[in-house]
């Protein structure tokens, strides 16, 4: 006989499932990451810097005429907010115009330029960072984690091509593509990570050598795990807030050697990036003449983009180094 009169628990009132248990464990860990950034000034300077950044070229690229970047869009050396004549080479008509940032000597405006080349400068760092990290993050893995003559090859391959000279390495590839068809965004990027690969390797295989011989690791191994397990499931997510940081700075190391190279005039020659920008406004004279809104507005650009990603690391860096940490 069932006894009628026992009470029956509401469903949910003395278990949970498992997804109902994970759920605060995920408010707690997204709660306490934004409670640790509201208390790094680093980090959170850094993230607003490239949020403005951003929102600058999205919004620039809904209302600027990217056509106002090619040649002869507008007179030459006009400077900003001073009255120009332009006759249009289209009907001939003769237009008196402004404009905000100016032209250069071709007739290309500035401020297009500045909205639509920024963008291309980010994407070769982006493509050098992610190719460099991946290659020395693959190296860095297998060198730290197998030890033996992966170890001893990939440090030996490390150490000599760090000490090869970079830029030169760079000016002869560089200049010995450019003189097909030209360099273009995405083969400047691929260049530049040619040499961006050595340092994240080094440094991931020794965080790596040091993080196998910890317990939990040597836990993994008595629970039958093997190696590529192992990895991915215990020693990746640890050194995801350093990964980030290394490609933080990767991308900002990259963008510098391509500004390097394009500023030698070994960039793309048809696109407008920052460094070819610089380099046009060198090659033209614009310090000679006193054309100052040509090259200050991609320096101006360019140290905002290097002081962002200064911070975003730096930020990164301080959450994954427990000795860099602050006490919250």
């Amino acid at each position: 006989m069932i006894d009628q009169s026992a009470e029956i628990e509401p469903a949910g009132s003395g278990m949970t499932s498992a997804s109902e248990e994970d759920e605060p464990e995920r408010h707690s860990a997204f709660s306490g990451f934004v409670y640790y950034l509201a208390h790094n000034r680093m980090l959170l300077s850094g993230i607003v810097m490239l949020v403005l950044l951003l929102g600058f070229w999205g919004v620039g690229s809904l209302i600027v005429d990217p056509a106002g970047a090619d040649p002869l869009a507008g007179p030459p050396s006009a400077a900003p907010m001073q009255d120009a004549v332009y006759f249009d080479p289209i009907t001939g008509e003769r237009l008196n115009v402004r404009y905000l940032l100016g032209t250069d000597s071709n007739g290309r405006q500035i401020l297009p330029l500045m909205i639509h080349g920024a963008p291309l400068t980010l994407r070769i760092g982006l493509v050098a960072g992610v190719v460099g990290l991946v290659v020395g993050t693959v190296l860095g893995f297998l060198a730290g984690y197998m030890r033996g003559v992966i170890d001893t090859l990939v440090r030996v391959l490390t150490d000599v091509w760090i000490t090869i000279p970079g830029l030169a390495v760079l000016v002869v590839i560089a200049s010995t593509v450019a003189r097909g068809e030209g360099l273009s965004v995405t083969a400047m990027g691929l260049i530049v990570a040619l040499l961006s690969w050595m340092w994240p390797a080094r440094v991931i295989r020794a965080q790596v050598l040091s993080m196998r011989e910890s317990n939990y690791v040597e836990v993994a191994r008595l629970n039958g795990m093997g190696n590529l397990e192992i990895v991915f499931r215990e020693l990746m997510p640890n050194l995801l807030p350093f990964l980030a940081a290394s490609f933080v700075g990767a991308i900002a190391g990259s963008i510098l050697a391509a500004v390097g190279l394009e500023a030698l005039g070994l960039g793309p020659q048809s696109e407008p990036t920052l460094g070819m920008t610089i380099y046009w406004s060198i090659y033209f004279g614009a310090l000679l003449n006193n054309w100052w809104w040509w090259w200050m507005p991609p320096v101006v650009l360019l140290a905002w983009i290097f002081v962002t990603l200064f911070l975003i690391a730096g930020g990164l860096d301080e959450w994954a180094n427990p000795r860099l940490r602050q006490s919250l």
